[in-house]
Order: C-alpha cells, then structure tokens, then sequence
C-alpha cells in the first residue's frame, strides 16, 4: 500500500471515528441549549470552561501530538522499540508532574483567572462566584486529557487511529449523563455540567487503555526527566503549543472582549464556533494527524521529495471535503441552528445571534484546517518556531480587528476577526513553507482550490434559495425540518459531485478508485 492511500485510510478512520464523536456532540449541545438556553448562566459555563479547554490545545491534543510523534517515531528508528516504550513512560510521569502542579495552581487562582477571561462578570458577583466555582470543577479536566493525548500519540505512531480518534466520544456520552441524570441533584444546576467534564476528561483518558497496553506499552513510572528524548520533546512543545493554539486563544480574546456585550453573546459564539468545529475535526484534525507520522518518516530519512508530494497530495484531499462543508454552513446556517438548537429556552432570537456569527466563524474553516496540515509539515521537520512565529501576527491581527469591530458589529465582528485571522496565519505559512522546501505544488494546489470553491458556491445558492421560508423561523416540526435538510445535503452533494467531475477533478478520481479498489476486494 502507498503512503498516499495509507494517508487517505488512517484519514478515513480517524474522521469515521470523529463523526460519531461530533454528531454526539451535538447531541449534547442539543441538551444543553434544552436546558440552560442561552443566557447568562450558560454564559458561566463556557466562559469557565474556555481556560481548560484553552489549556487543553496548550499541553494536550494538539501540541502533545506535534511535539511528541515526530520524536517517537524518530526514536523508533533509531534506537528501537524498547528505547521508545521507555520515552512514553518517561513522558507520562512528567504529565503526572507538570500538569499535576499547573492543575492545582488554576484551582487556586481561579478567581484571578475568572477577572481576567470575563471582566465583564465584575459587575455581577454572583455570575462572577459561579464562574468561579465551575472554573475549579473543570480544572482537573486538563491533567486527564493531557494523559489521554499522550496516549494517542503513541497509539499514533503505531498507526492505531480508530480508538484514539473515538475517545472524545466518550466525553461528550459522559457530559450527556451527567446533565440529565445531575442536573435537578445540585445546588447549581449548571454544576451537572461541570462535573460531566472532568468525569469525562477520565473516561476519555482510561478508553484507550486497553489498545495502549495491546499494543506493548506501560504506565510504570521513571523520572529520568534529563533523557534527551523528553528536552527534544519539551523544545518542541512549547513553540508547538503556541502555533497550534493559535485558534483557541483567539477564541479566548473573542470571550474576554464578548463579556462586555449583552447576555448570550458568549453563548452564540460558542454554538456557532461548535458548529464550525464539527468539519475542522471531522476532517482537519483527522488529516493532520493522520499525515504527520508518514510526514515525520519522510523527514527522518531525509525524502524530501515524498514528503512535498504528500503535503500537496493532504491539502487537496482536505481543501475537496472542507470547502463544501464551509460553503454549506454558510447557506443553510439558520436553518441547521433551528433544527439543532431552538427549542425549549433556546428561542428564534438566540438562532439568529448564533446562525449570524456562524457566517461570519464559516469564512476560516478553510485556512483553520489547512493550518493543521502546513504545520505539520513543519512539525515533521522539527521545526517549531517559524510557525510560532506567524502564529503571533494571527493573533495580533485577531485582537486588532476585534477590538475596531467590537463596537458596530457586536459578537460577528469577533467571529469576522477570527475568520481573517485564520487566513493570515495559513497564507504566510504556507508562503514560509513553500520557501522552506523549495517548491510545494502551489499551482496545481490553487487551482484545486478554485475548482472546489466554484463548485461549492454554485451547489451553496440553491441550497440557500430551497431552504428560504418561515418554516426556520419557527420552533417545533423537528422530523419534517430534519427530512428537509437531508434532502436539501444530499442533492448538494450530488451537485457538487457532478460539477466537480465536469472540472476533471484530480481529487475526485482518486476517491471514485478507493471506493472501486475496496469494492472488489
């Protein structure tokens, strides 16, 4: 099998393994919005669970995984299997440690924490002590996802994708018990969700345990902390963490600067940004770390030529999937809010907060994902600090722009500057990285991206003109706008196959030969 078809299957695994992660996503948010609509008490929430989850991208999923994989693999190479087996335990109990120690000190510093991410809570002490209390319930959260993430980087390097990609899951099937079954049971009934979250960090951690021990791993301690394996993964971690980051802490100056506007603006943003996720992660995510151990090899062994041609071959296949998913939250946004969120204390007026922030979040998915695969390559390299670099003119160009457009477009001018800021930090990325290599099938990868972008726009206007009514204005009819909107995604998907076929799509025909190949075996 060719690397390019081993991309494209781990890619489909993890993404297969998202999907039902993400549709229980918003599964949960569906409950959540039944039960605390959006107000200022949701607004607690995700104010306070901005900071673990910011957190999250600083010392877990994303970062762990850049820094941690292209190390292992090299170790693995190197010096062996066993040499690598130790480095996993060597990093764990620097987890333990590290995270351990930051985990205590966010628990007690929570009130300086909360002033700081919602200053506009001030004015209101008793918003401002719940926010605090859920901030110290949600902290442990990031020690257990921390352990989780290193898990499946190893699990990663052993091209073991399905059950790592599955584990979220698990949080969201745990946040959903927890609000139906604790809810009406605590003093604050929002607590039920923070204590979903932690619960869930550990479930998330613990459901990979059994593939991890399969696989000939341990947990046993060793704190050789002077291995210098674990200083080249620290090295890398933490200009990794910051170029990675990148679109959380926007997200985080969107919810500092959105505490000053009016109650459920915090709580659009986030549902509208939670709706953009579902693509990043379905397909963003699952290619980014799908490509990064193939990447990493190349670089080990100095292919620099199969490395390029991979990189080219990652974009395209994601730019294909991505754009139409964008250009389809674009059209049916008010609609997919509708059928998805309004109902009990989520009324039309939170559905358009939320499907108008949606548009304006929609406009980045596309250079939100690619980030992911430019960065890898970069990360395959070992080389962290050009993307911390652009990483920083994103976000200053993110708290630039929010801030001049704060004022005469409320929360959308957050979700606008984090659209341009998303695509400044691909663009000059992707410039730095053609510079790097020498050449990176810019052409061939612009006029994809062209391509895919007429076609999407083309399938998004009919879409759009067919759901235009009254109907998604309104509460309730929940199966008849359900069986709608499958229709109206399917004939998309049809549209834009077809024109796709019609440009003679590269991207296309491979997709059209996998499913022929797995057919006739």
């Amino acid at each position: 099998m060719d690397e390019k078809r081993k991309i494209a299957k781990a890619a489909g695994l993890m993404s297969a393994a998202t999907f039902i992660s993400r549709i229980l996503g918003f599964i949960r948010d569906m409950i959540f919005a039944l039960y605390f609509g959006a107000t200022g008490v949701s607004d607690t929430f995700f104010a306070a669970f901005r900071i673990p989850n910011l957190l999250r991208e600083f010392f877990a999923e994303g970062s762990m995984s850049s820094a941690f994989i292209p190390v292992l693999t090299e170790y693995r190479e190197k010096h062996g299997e066993q040499e690598a087996k130790r480095l996993v335990r060597i990093a764990f109990t620097f987890i333990i440690i590290a995270v351990g120690v930051i985990c205590i000190a966010g628990i007690a510093a929570a009130p300086a924490i909360v002033t700081l991410i919602a200053p506009g809570f001030l004015s209101s002490p008793d918003k401002f002590s719940l926010t605090v209390l859920l901030t110290r319930i949600m902290f442990p959260f990031l020690l257990f996802i921390s352990l989780a993430a290193l898990v499946m980087g190893a699990l990663n390097t052993k091209k073991v994708f399905f059950v790592p990609a599955l584990a979220p899951a698990m949080l969201n099937v745990t946040l959903i018990a927890s609000i139906i079954f604790f809810e009406s049971r605590t003093e604050h009934p929002i607590m039920a969700a923070a204590i979903g979250v932690m619960v869930g960090g550990f479930v998330q951690f613990a459901f990979q345990l059994p593939a991890f021990f399969r696989n000939k791993y341990s947990l046993g301690f060793d704190a050789t902390f002077s291995h210098p394996g674990l200083k080249r993964i620290a090295v890398l971690l933490v200009p990794a963490t910051l170029a990675l980051s990148v679109n959380q802490i926007n997200i985080v100056v969107s919810n500092i600067l959105a505490s000053f506007l009016p109650a459920g603006s915090i709580t659009y943003l986030f549902y509208s940004m939670r709706l953009i996720q579902f693509p990043i992660g379905i397909f963003g995510v699952a290619m980014g770390v799908a490509v990064l151990p193939t990447l990493s090899a190349h670089a080990v062994k100095g292919d620099m030529d199969s490395l390029r041609s991979d990189f080219s071959f990652a974009l395209r296949m994601l730019f294909f999937i991505t754009i139409p998913a964008m250009i389809g939250l674009i059209a049916l946004r008010e609609p997919i809010v509708n059928l998805l969120f309004q109902r009990g204390k989520f009324e039309y007026a939170a559905t358009l907060g939320t499907s108008q922030a949606l548009l304006y979040y929609s406009l980045g998915i596309w250079a939100i994902v690619g980030v992911r695969i430019v960065t890898a390559c970069f990360y395959s390299t070992q080389d962290t600090k050009t993307p911390v670099k652009i990483a920083v003119l994103a976000m200053l160009t993110n708290v630039i722009l929010g801030l001049l457009l704060l004022k005469p477009m409320k929360h959308n001018g957050l979700a606008l500057a984090n659209a341009v800021a998303a695509t400044v930090n691909f663009s000059v990325l992707f410039f730095m990285l053609r510079k790097k290599l020498g050449r990176v099938d810019g052409r061939k990868i612009a006029v994809c991206f062209l391509q895919i972008l007429a076609a999407s726009s083309i399938t998004g206007l009919i879409a759009w003109f067919i759901t235009k009514g009254e109907m998604w204005m309104q509460s309730g009819r929940a199966l008849q706008k359900a069986g709608i909107m499958s229709g109206v995604m399917a004939l998309y998907l049809g549209i834009y196959i077809v024109i796709m076929h019609l440009f003679g799509s590269e991207e296309l025909k491979y997709f059209v030969k996998m499913y022929r190949e797995k057919k006739r075996r």
